[in-house]
């Protein structure tokens, strides 16, 4: 009886949820365990654990909120293949409270989308260049409407990375979303300011759609890092012009 208790007083439910999460990490890895599986019973897993049966309930929770396993009353615990967005929204969550990491973040997005269309030049279906084709309508239409036209730039990058057919790609793209926005809203203020940003953000983005068509990835890339470049040359030149007033 001692010896349970001092076991009992040692077990953390941090610990015990990592060794919960490394076991099943473990089985999906190896493919021990695949979607329709059932675990194996609680009191088992408990044991073979090394961990209590609260700690472990609350693990399995835990990860059936996020879509790795479903518990069913009555029949146990189930594998089920998790829907990837989830995850991304949990990832986004995180970088929401790391705001000095919004350059990094940007970075990771250029890293994203030059893979993207060097897929989608070889990927992309008629309904993704119908989607493109729509985006960049939606661009030129909105020159000089700063929220919708944020909105259909990113639209259209989205589209590019959709066209790349790549779930692991799109989970990272779309799990910066947020910073994406605002980095299209920030371009589109700089029109105000700069009225020769209008034709290059145009032209990109045209340059940017035929590529794809032609399935030509590296002019694709190409055209990619100069547009993104002349984004951060003229944030470049106003931040200096802001501090110079």
């Amino acid at each position: 009886m001692k010896t349970n208790a001092i076991t009992c007083a040692e077990e953390t439910p941090t610990k015990g949820f990592d060794k919960v999460f490394a076991f099943l990490r473990e089985q999906f890895l190896t493919g021990a365990v695949r979607p329709g599986d059932r675990l194996a019973p609680e009191r088992e897993l408990s044991l073979q654990l090394g961990v209590s049966r609260p700690v472990l309930r609350e693990a399995l929770r835990a990860l059936s909120m996020i879509g790795v396993v479903e518990i069913l009353h009555g029949i146990g615990t189930i594998v089920r293949c998790p829907d990837i967005s989830v995850l991304g929204e949990f990832f986004a969550f995180a970088m929401a409270q790391q705001t000095e990491m919004a350059d990094d973040v940007m970075e990771a997005r250029f890293a994203i989308e030059f893979q993207a269309v060097r897929l989608a030049c070889k990927r992309a279906t008629l309904a993704d260049l119908e989607r493109l084709r729509a985006a960049l309508e939606d661009i030129r239409a909105t020159m000089d409407d700063e929220a919708a036209g944020a909105a259909a730039d990113f639209a259209f990058h989205d589209a590019l990375v959709r066209a790349s057919h790549s779930p692991t790609l799109l989970c990272l793209y779309r799990a910066v979303t947020p910073l994406l926005h605002r980095s299209h809203r920030e371009r589109r203020s700089l029109m105000r300011r700069y009225a020769d940003l209008k034709a290059c953000v145009t032209q990109d983005h045209e340059r940017v759609f035929e590529a794809v068509v032609a399935g030509n990835e590296a002019a694709t890339e190409a055209i990619l890092r100069k547009h993104f470049a002349i984004g951060d040359e003229y944030r470049r030149r106003a931040a200096i012009a802001g501090a110079a007033t």
